[in-house]
């Protein structure tokens, strides 16, 4: 291999690709979590309980999941830059207009507009990074992608929280204003992803033509060792085991991830009830600065021992005991740091995980197996928040909801770890042609 030759374009690739992408995505979840800390207001004004708050959360997730695996199969026909600069702009709009809303009937289906235009932004960005980044460095390039949904946390929370305080500014409630901001930039964003990314590198114009020769052969060669490869349609890579073995993995960590992401600014309430609202969005912002360490130090740690499956499944499990241990400490200062940990840890094996997903799988079926994880993990979006709500509103405690986020993160860890280890066999279908980038 010319080192040399390696250096340069994983530098350029670097440089070119991952802060661009870490920004999107940190609108991304931005524009999709804000409602965690809009509920601080917006809860009260809207007459909302914490079973109508989840059941609105919930709404989001119901059209992701319908949407999500279309989106995909159509970004492959249409082309990255224009599929992912459509996304953008659609889900700035719709979340500019969560500022209008003034009933819950309003709030379910705003979010189920905002679910409609955000499906496939994630695993559409997933599979563009499998497509420009050799296996040796694609879980550091995950990495550094979500980044972008931590960062979202650590910034956006304390962002969100102090635009609570323009409550009253022109008569308008700060929830409000917090909705009609927080929109503009996926707005701009996405006209600028017209201007700056690339379909393939054949089309980089700022790759040399011994960089593209190098980058192609490197990621041929790559693809070849996947167990659903380019030959294969991607409705028969849906009934691969491999790919519902992944699914599973990325659902019950997803109990951790969306359950409480999007209730923890609530939970931390709970907590410490004489707190304000930007001290609690602060409080709510630290956890993500472990998760944006642990990714790191996982992704790049796996990448250098060429180990991925305890890298993808001994985080799940440590978080899952972790927030287990939390629920029965009385100690609320050591509640809460077993609760930031268990973020942390929880977090730690995203790059690992998709840079698993999409070593295994290559072309079109990759595309769309994406999504499709992507999608069933969705379900746990779908689910869990209204059963948290429901079970918050009946026991005047999140004990019982963070219990069964415990176990699940506990099983997942376990099937990761076999997952991570395992080879599908081979799918048997029809052949289709090779995705043209």
């Amino acid at each position: 291999m010319n080192i040399d030759l390696s250096t340069s374009t994983l530098a350029k690739l670097n440089l070119k690709i991952i802060p661009f992408i870490i920004l999107c995505y940190f609108i991304s979840n931005l524009d999709k979590t804000n409602i965690s800390v809009a509920a601080l207001q917006m809860n009260a004004d809207l007459g909302l309980t914490t079973s109508m708050y989840g059941l609105g959360v919930g709404m989001f997730y119901i059209s992701y999941i319908i949407f999500e695996v279309p989106s995909n199969i159509l970004m492959t026909k249409v082309g990255a830059k224009l599929w992912i600069a459509r996304i953008m702009i659609t889900w700035g709009l719709v979340s500019t207009g969560m500022g209008f809303i003034h009933t819950p009937t309003q709030l379910y289906v705003m979010r189920f507009l905002l679910g409609m235009a955000e499906a496939g932004f994630a695993p559409g960005i997933i599979y563009y990074i499998s497509c420009w980044f050799p296996k040796s460095n694609r879980a550091r390039a995950m990495s550094f992608f979500y980044m972008g949904s931590v960062l979202a946390s650590i910034i956006g929370l304390p962002v969100s929280g102090s635009l609570l305080g323009l409550h009253g500014i022109g008569g308008i409630e700060g929830w409000r204003w917090l909705f009609f901001i927080e929109g503009i930039p996926a707005v701009v964003m996405g006209v600028m992803v017209l201007f700056y990314l690339s379909d393939s590198p054949d089309k980089a114009h700022w790759l040399s033509a011994e960089q593209k020769s190098w980058l192609k052969a490197t990621l041929a060669a790559d693809n070849a060792g996947a167990e659903v490869g380019q030959n294969h349609s991607w409705v028969s890579a849906l009934k691969n085991k491999v790919v519902w073995l992944l699914s599973l993995v990325w659902f019950l960590q997803a109990f951790c991830s969306i359950g409480i992401t999007l209730f923890l600014p609530l939970i931390l309430k709970s907590m410490v009830a004489d707190k304000s609202n930007f001290v609690i969005s602060v409080l709510a912002a630290v956890p993500f600065v472990f998760a944006c360490l642990f990714m790191y130090l996982n992704g790049r740690h796996s990448d250098k021992t060429k180990e991925r499956a305890l890298h993808l499944g001994v985080p799940l499990i440590i978080s899952g005991l972790l927030l287990g241990i939390s629920i029965y400490t009385s100690n609320l200062w050591l509640a809460y740091i077993l609760l930031v940990l268990t973020v942390g840890f929880n977090f730690a094996l995203t790059p690992i995980f998709w840079a698993v997903t999409t070593e295994k799988l290559t072309g079109v079926a990759a595309a769309a197996s994406i999504a499709f994880i992507n999608a069933i993990a969705n379900f746990a979006g779908l689910g869990l928040p209204p059963l948290l709500g429901k079970i918050k509103d009946m026991t005047n405690s999140y004990h019982y909801g963070l219990l069964i986020i415990a176990v699940a993160l506990v099983i997942g860890g376990v099937v990761g770890i076999f997952v991570g280890r395992t080879r599908a066999p081979a799918v048997k279908s029809g052949a289709v042609s090779p995705l043209s980038h």
